[in-house]
């Protein structure tokens, strides 16, 4: 028996001591994640998330344990050195892939802790997208130091080390020429995270086209459009080209209700009809809802409505409540202030001179009985709208109310000393 253990001695040693060294590096994941959890049992988001880690850290530990093992338990052979080879790198992508995952757990807390679901979020949203997009810079460099070192390891690599040093400037460049594009596309997004120009979440139009920031990479940038397409635009789009954003500061917007309708048109009871729809309705934020004449040219008169919500969904849904109770509202009530196209017939020619005479004396006779009738396209007495002093709250933008006043005083321009200054400055420049 003895015999034929003899020459299985050298092979069953290793053995034994790799099995160790997995068992001994298991365990030590094992004690690892839960002095990580008691530190941290206040953290509940730690509990789901340090699972991302789990399986890197029991392959980076055992890994080590092996490689110990072996060199402990075998001789400096051939065999021996590729597989220490081979181990330093399964090593080297083990602890790349556990930074990786330290880095998503460390995101996954800091954006635990700044909701995005409640009214005010700006802050939150500017955390959130300078968080994911520095996660990801981090997962390249990680990724880009795990390959160079892993590629140190060969020794014909090492031998070009000091050629390639000498050539970097050269490569450098070359290379920055060929990826010119992508590098201006990285160093842009990197630009669009950190200089709060754009966040995720953020309610933009791009291209025409209303919808929502979902996701912000070092190249290319996603909008969730309203009908459920999406955009991808390269980040170059957001530095170098006009758009809007819609909650660059707050979420809450106006928006406009336009009717071209005739010169007949109650106006008043137009705004009467307004207040009663924005009183019935929670889309309205109750800061802004105003009805005025914008325009009276071309055979109608312009009637715009201003109104205001909470964001720009409920604006949209609000601008439609609006239009169609309004519509509704002409229709039943006054339908002679819908639009009309008035055309006009020429009279008979001029009379004779032999009936001028009989003409004159039944002339007024006509003239009274035309006179007493109603013409055409005027409003009855019943028809016609009562004229009350309007609103200043319900009529006036910027003018008439405290809150219209300080409204004004944003597109007042900068003052009288900066326009002075102004004119002293191109005064000295002539």
């Amino acid at each position: 028996m003895q015999d034929a253990l003899d020459p299985a001695m050298p092979f069953l040693v290793p053995i034994l001591a790799v099995a160790l060294a997995v068992a001994g590096g298991l365990l030590a994941s094992w004690l690892v994640r839960r002095v990580v959890l008691r530190l941290n049992r206040k953290q509940e988001a730690l509990r789901e998330t340090s699972r991302i880690a789990r399986l890197p850290l029991r392959l980076a530990l055992c890994l080590i344990g092996i490689r110990i093992a072996l060199g402990l338990t075998t001789e400096d052979a051939e065999w021996r050195r590729n597989v220490d080879h081979a181990l330093q790198i399964a090593l080297i992508g083990s602890l790349a892939w556990l930074a990786i995952a330290v880095l998503l757990i460390i995101e996954t807390m800091v954006l635990a802790r700044y909701r995005v679901d409640v009214a005010d979020n700006r802050r939150a949203r500017r955390l959130r997208t300078q968080v994911i997009l520095a996660r990801r810079i981090g997962v390249a460099l990680i990724a880009i130091v795990a390959l160079g070192i892993a590629m140190l390891t060969f020794p014909a690599i090492q031998a070009l080390g000091a050629g390639l040093l000498a050539s970097a400037g050269v490569i450098s460049i070359v290379a920055g020429l060929a990826a010119q594009t992508s590098l201006v596309n990285v160093f842009a997004g990197i630009q669009l995270a950190f200089t709060d120009a754009i966040r995720v979440d953020d309610v933009v139009v791009v291209q025409k086209e209303w919808g929502r920031i979902e996701e912000i990479t070092l190249t290319y940038v996603v909008v969730h459009i309203w009908d459920d397409r999406r955009m991808i635009l390269p980040s170059t789009y957001f530095t170098t080209t006009p758009f809007e954003n819609w909650t660059r500061r707050q979420s809450e917007v106006m928006g406009t209700v336009e009717f071209d309708l005739d010169w007949r048109a109650p106006v008043e009871d137009m705004r009467a009809e307004l207040k009663r729809v924005l009183a019935t309705t929670e889309l309205w934020d109750e800061r802004v809802g105003i009805l005025q004449i914008t325009d009276a040219t071309a055979g109608f008169v312009r009637v715009r409505i201003l109104v205001s919500a909470a964001d720009s969904a409920q604006l949209f849904d609000l601008r439609c409540l609006i239009r169609e109770e309004l519509v509704l509202f002409l229709q039943q009530e006054h339908p002679t202030a819908l639009p009309h196209v008035r055309l006009e017939s020429l009279g008979a020619a001029a009379p004779r001179a032999g009936t001028t005479g009989a003409s004159d004396a039944a002339g007024p006779a006509r003239t009274s009985g035309t006179s007493a009738a109603k013409r055409p396209g005027k409003l009855s007495a019943a028809d016609e709208p009562g004229r009350h002093p309007a609103d200043p709250h319900d009529s006036q933008l910027f003018t008439g109310s405290i809150e219209a006043i300080q409204r004004s005083k944003a597109f007042t321009g900068p003052g009288e000393e900066v326009f002075e200054d102004r004119d002293k400055s191109i005064a000295a420049q002539t």
